[in-house]
């Protein structure tokens, strides 16, 4: 990758510094420009000496050989500006007792920065100052960029997740860290909690305005490669010098890249983005206001919207992205564990929740090449602090129909209606009450030393079938007589008539509690 950045001073600092002060100076012209960078400083008397530069120097002059010849004074300041010179500094004395008029209105004009020193002052002094300093500051700089190369290389090297690069990265720039792609979604932050969402809450604006340049502190890199861009990197109210705000993004966006294609999947970011705002939304570990801001910036309509939890089971969350693009509904899906994908759906208040949801599932299935996918909802939200629990519902649902789904007859979209009695213990599984009561209903079973280690999953079985006694002997291929035995072990252990509904529904309602947990 190029470099555009160089370590220099700038005019505004190389004013400051002891022994220039010394020569009591003073800016005549082009006040506004103090801080462009001075790249070196360079003593000379001659009229022609803009054929000299190269550009970013700081020009040192007594003006002798321009006295008297206001033409020649006009144009050194013209030939100044033409090589992009930074400055031009005039010792005031036998030459030009005062600041002359000629000089400072051309450097006005070309708006280059004028100082005149008032005072008598040995140019090599400055020049030996300014001069070692820009070499101390090139060496910091360059031991600044490799000590961040390396430290972000062997994070990539390690294997480490996107969210561990950009926080070493926010660690180096000590502001938030911004990765976006080119519609400005946010796709991962990094830095302390409080400023990033100071950053996210106003995002859109903030990140499209024209005055969200450098001098506010804003400091972009570009991310791509083969002359193709596909996202940015922005520190975002960077403190340091300008500099070095570009080494830190550039060296940033050199990682990110190559964690990029050391990664493979061309949305891999997307669905990390995705995945990490589900997931904390799911798991209640962030309140769920707290994420609005991160939710916005991720470019999810979330003002006067409907929100639909679903849950997809045995999807593939490239094509759900796809069939969501295709029916132009804004959504994020996330792929969470046990082949289960969420899918969060923002709607439009006057949008029918339910009849979207079913069109989405009915069109998945369509798209789906393989196996028939199960769409598990839970009734649409209005308030935003609903959502977590319509993922958590939807997430209960999509797991009572994978544990038996065999047996069930199921819509094109599944709710917690129409999971029953599975469904609710499901919700009801982290209740101490229900939990002692599996464990009460099931301990011949579960805990006896010497039990037979089938008869759970015959039980199970037995129960499963509506106590069909052929059907559970086909399913376990034992014969009638073995299978008896089986059932009469269960009975003497657990204690219950199997054949007394009541009993049989209390020691069903506890294997169900027990295969939850165990979900």
């Amino acid at each position: 990758m190029t470099t555009a950045w160089e370590p220099a001073l700038s005019i505004r600092q190389v004013l400051t510094l002891e022994r220039v002060l010394a020569g009591e100076p003073e800016v005549v012209a082009g006040a506004g420009h103090l801080d462009r960078p001075v790249r070196w400083v360079h003593v000379a008397e001659a009229a022609d000496v803009g054929v000299m530069l190269s550009g970013g120097e700081m020009v040192l002059t007594t003006g002798v050989l321009l006295a008297g010849d206001e033409d020649k004074q006009a144009e050194y300041i013209r030939s100044l500006h033409r090589a992009e010179a930074a400055a031009v500094v005039l010792g005031l004395g036998r030459a030009f007792p005062a600041p002359p008029d000629v000089m400072r209105r051309a450097a006005e004009r070309c708006g280059l920065p004028m100082v005149v020193l008032h005072r008598p002052f040995p140019f090599a002094e400055l020049t030996e100052e300014v001069q070692s300093r820009l070499v101390r500051r090139k060496f910091a700089t360059v031991s600044l960029s490799e000590s961040v190369r390396t430290a972000l290389t062997g994070i990539i090297t390690a294997g480490a997740p996107l969210q561990r690069l950009l926080d070493e990265i926010a660690v180096h720039a000590g502001c938030p860290v911004i990765l976006t792609n080119l519609a400005h979604r946010v796709l991962a932050t990094a830095g302390e909690r409080p400023a990033v969402d100071d950053v996210l809450r106003d995002w859109e604006r903030i990140a499209r305005q024209a005055g969200g340049g450098e001098g506010d502190g804003w400091v972009r890199a570009e991310l791509g490669g083969r002359g193709e861009h596909w996202g940015r990197i922005v520190l975002c109210g960077y403190r340091g010098d300008s500099p070095v705000g570009r080494l830190l993004a550039e060296r940033a966006a050199e990682a990110l890249v190559l964690h990029r294609m050391l990664g493979g999947a061309v949305h891999s970011w997307e669905e990390q983005s995705a995945q990490s705002l589900l997931t904390d939304l799911v798991t209640g570990v962030v309140p769920a206001r707290q994420l609005l801001p991160r939710v916005r910036a991720a470019g999810l309509p979330v003002n006067r919207r409907t929100f639909v939890p679903l849950v997809v089971r045995d999807g593939d969350p490239v094509v759900l992205d796809r069939v969501l693009r295709l029916l132009g509904l804004p959504g994020l899906v996330a792929q969470l564990a046990d082949r289960a994908t969420a899918l969060l759906l923002s709607l439009a208040r006057d949008q029918d929740a339910e009849a979207l949801a079913a069109h989405f599932a009915t069109r998945l299935r369509k798209e789906s090449a393989t196996g028939t996918p199960v769409v598990a909802a839970a009734d649409a939200r209005t308030v935003w602090e609903d959502v977590p629990a319509g993922l958590r519902e939807a997430r209960h649902v999509a797991d009572a129909v994978a544990e038996h789904g065999a047996t069930l007859d199921l819509p094109v979209v599944v709710r917690l209606r129409d999971v029953h009695l599975r469904g609710l213990i499901r919700l009801l599984r982290d209740d101490p009450h229900v939990q002692a009561f599996a464990e009460r209903e099931l301990d011949g079973l579960l805990c006896g030393s010497d039990a037979e280690p089938g008869l759970l999953a015959v039980l199970r079985t037995y129960l499963a079938t509506g106590r069909n006694k052929s059907r559970t002997a086909q399913l376990h291929h034992v014969s009638r007589p073995a299978l008896y035995r089986r059932l009469e072990a269960i009975r003497t252990r657990l204690g219950v008539d199997l054949d007394d509904f009541e009993q049989a529904a209390s020691v069903h309602i506890a294997l169900l509690a027990h295969d939850a947990q165990q979900g």
